[in-house]
């Protein structure tokens, strides 16, 4: 079961949360055309160009790293993330997969219930809103393939830096809630979900995944209306999208318009074929592994306060910050580690089980350059990061110590 920090319970009042109104009128309901410049920003990338546009600014939108435009892929800049453990909405990642609609009906828009249920329904915003109590979640929504631009060798995909990542307090009705709506028949299997974004191409497959019952079940597992206090943004899903808190995001299905309960297992693309990682070690050239779905989160922690090659005072003690979470499971603790050295840190204020924590460390006195330097985050299951990462063919869950050189002058 969740702790108080990690689900609460909300009313209707116009207290910087969403309200009923809100959800119905929809601020935002309309994602207007990017305006076009030429900014660079380099991810340094270790096998392949590394230099990434920060332009065009999207609607509602700072400065973000573009890696695509149509469906948009926008990475969040690794400084946002020494500003504070909660990521801003105008600087969250975004992903889609698909072509995502640029306007929606709040009014018109239906959720239908299907399949393996007692009663098919088909639910207003304002039918979901009354489904149950609302409840608050601080959870970290990070991309399967956060940091794949960092794989080595080179592997297809996106080439994201360390910034497929955010951590948002998630505002919405329990999905069990919901289901209760229709009323969950005792096969039920799996729980499936598709959005409104379409297939770019004639042919090619849906983007929609399911997760087990007893995932679906969890009183942490949210369909979610607010990100922040505000309404989900059009780029993150509006009107309302899955929060599966410690998985993954590709199964954070966005602008949610079908839920359909299942009996057994799911053959649709995105799970059966896609989104799936070696089941044991292999290397690069080996074919016909067996493989698994991507689903839980494994820990990691960042150095947010320093970049790589930055100088630092010979003689002085230095500090250090960052961010760190637990994946799965609720992060233990954080080390410093190097080349001859291994510290402890502090961990900051705990907003919830799946969400970022802050972490410091003062060393008293810089001796000389710090060498491969980074931080390890270790999970209350004991799952610890790696100093290796094993190598995956679509760079998927990615969570090696992340080194850095710091010279001392």
């Amino acid at each position: 079961m969740p702790s108080k920090a990690d689900v609460g319970g909300s009313d209707n009042r116009a207290d910087g949360r969403l309200t009923r109104r809100a959800l119905i009128a929809g601020a935002g309901t309309a994602l207007a055309t990017p305006v076009l410049a030429q900014r660079l920003i380099d991810l340094k990338l270790p096998d392949g160009p590394s230099e990434r546009s920060l332009e065009p600014s999207f609607p509602g939108k700072g400065e973000m790293i573009v890696q695509r435009i149509r469906p948009p892929l926008l990475e969040t800049p690794m400084a946002v993330f020494d500003e504070g453990t909660i990521t801003p909405n105008d600087r969250f990642f975004v992903r889609w997969n698909w072509d995502m609609p640029t306007a929606v009906n709040a009014a018109a828009h239906r959720v239908a219930i299907g399949g393996a249920v007692q009663r098919p329904v088909s639910l207003t915003l304002q039918d979901i809103a009354d489904a149950g109590e609302h409840v608050e979640v601080v959870a970290v929504n990070q991309c399967a393939g956060n940091g794949r631009g960092l794989s080595d060798p080179r592997v297809t995909g996106s080439q994201w830096g360390n910034g497929a990542m955010g951590n948002a307090r998630w505002t919405g009705v329990r999905l069990k809630d919901v289901l209760d709506k229709a009323g969950i028949a005792s096969s039920a299997a799996r729980v499936r979900f598709a959005g409104l974004d379409v297939p770019l191409t004639d042919g090619a497959p849906q983007f929609i995944k399911s997760i087990p019952i007893d995932i679906a079940l969890r009183d942490d597992v949210l369909i979610a209306w607010g990100m922040n206090g505000a309404p989900l943004p059009m780029l993150h899903g509006y009107p309302l999208r899955i929060v599966v808190p410690g998985w993954f995001s590709t199964y954070w299905v966005k602008m949610l318009s079908t839920i359909d309960v299942l009996t057994g297992e799911d053959d649709s693309y995105y799970v059966a074929k896609s989104y799936r990682m070696p089941a044991g070690p292999i290397t690069p050239g080996d074919k016909d592994f067996a493989t698994v779905p991507i689903t839980a989160m494994p820990p990691r922690a960042f150095i947010t306060s320093h970049t790589d090659g930055d100088v630092v005072t010979l003689g002085q003690p230095l500090e250090l910050r960052g961010i760190a979470m637990g994946g799965d499971a609720a992060l233990a603790k954080v080390d410093l580690v190097g080349d001859g050295l291994e510290l402890p840190c502090q961990l900051g204020p705990d907003e919830g089980t799946y969400g970022f924590r802050r972490w410091t460390i003062t060393i008293p006195q810089v001796r000389g350059n710090l060498l491969q330097l980074g931080v390890r985050a270790t999970n209350q299951n004991g799952a610890v990061q790696p100093h290796v990462q094993q190598w995956n063919p679509s760079g998927y869950a990615r969570n090696v110590i992340e080194r850095m050189t710091l010279r001392a002058k």
